[in-house]
């Protein structure tokens, strides 16, 4: 049976060190970090996931700015926003929640972004930076995996590593983190044949592909970590991940729980991200 990855503990663990590094640095600076946030539109989802980074925000002592534009909002005035913010230097990190409506161009917007203020970590510079092992800022949720891993006392060096999943925002990276953590890492994709064969070699099994349940435990050798980044609804609109937790529980040595696992690590790393962009900020790195 594994051990449970219990993301909420560890998540509270990190912002409760970000709390007392942020105390100590506007003791010493006088600066206290901001995240704006922009949320173009109602969806509900993101509203959700807005309220909760404004919550972590009070948490830990930054500023927290929410700007509420309406769906109707033209691509000019998101950018001259996102330029008003840009020269602002009270504010540290910006972010755009995503989804956007119909109409706005998400490259678009991640592009206008300064990369000092990218706690995203999107910015194709800041993506640069993190292949060529020159970080400035991680993003969000394959560094809160790799906290995960870190905490939970396993070690990466040498392990095989095996990725479902090739997006630019978790599967890419996530590769990129494990490869310099000396992993082995294969990825793996929706093109990969005989998936199974790969995921079966796996010491890690990292899956982030929006699938419910679709890792099995004829997919995973026994003993494996698994790290479930997939927040789904079944068939019967429970929350549940890409990995079959009732089959895969019992072989793993490890596993991350959906919803507790990996979410929560997200926003913990955004905090993260935006206390590093006060620090360059103020030591004149931007």
């Amino acid at each position: 049976m594994a051990k449970l990855i219990d993301g909420k503990l560890i998540s509270a663990q990190i912002r409760a060190e970000l709390k007392e590094e942020t105390k100590a640095f506007i003791a010493a600076t006088g600066v206290t970090p901001k995240l704006t946030v922009i949320l173009v539109g109602e969806d509900p989802a993101s509203q959700v996931y807005v309220r909760n980074k404004g919550r972590a925000c009070e948490e830990v002592g930054f500023a927290a700015e929410q700007i509420t534009l309406p769906a109707t909002t033209t691509q000019e005035e998101l950018d001259a926003l996102i330029d008003r913010l840009n020269a602002d230097k009270t504010v540290h990190g910006i972010l755009v929640q995503l989804p956007l409506p119909k109409g706005l161009s998400e490259e678009r917007v991640l592009l206008r972004i300064s990369p000092e203020k990218d706690v995203d970590a999107f910015h194709p510079y800041n993506v640069g930076r993190m292949v060529a092992g020159q970080i400035t800022y991680l993003p969000c949720t394959p560094a809160g995996v790799m906290e995960l891993i870190k905490r939970s006392g396993i070690s990466v060096a040498g392990k095989d590593c095996v990725v479902i999943g090739r997006s630019n925002i978790v599967g890419k990276p996530m590769a990129h983190l494990l490869m310099q953590a000396n992993g082995t890492v294969t990825v793996c994709h929706s093109r990969t044949k005989e998936l199974a064969e790969h995921t079966r070699r796996a010491d890690i099994l990292v899956a982030a592909i929006g699938k419910a349940d679709f890792v099995t435990a004829d997919m995973v050798k026994p003993g494996a970590v698994v790290i479930d980044v997939g927040i789904n609804r079944n068939a019967e609109g429970k929350l549940t991940g890409d990995v079959d937790f009732a089959s895969v529980e019992p072989i793993a040595s490890y596993i991350t729980p959906v919803p507790g696992g990996v979410g929560p690590m997200t926003i913990a790393m955004l905090m993260k991200n935006t206390l590093t962009a006060a620090k360059r900020a103020v030591e004149g790195e931007i």
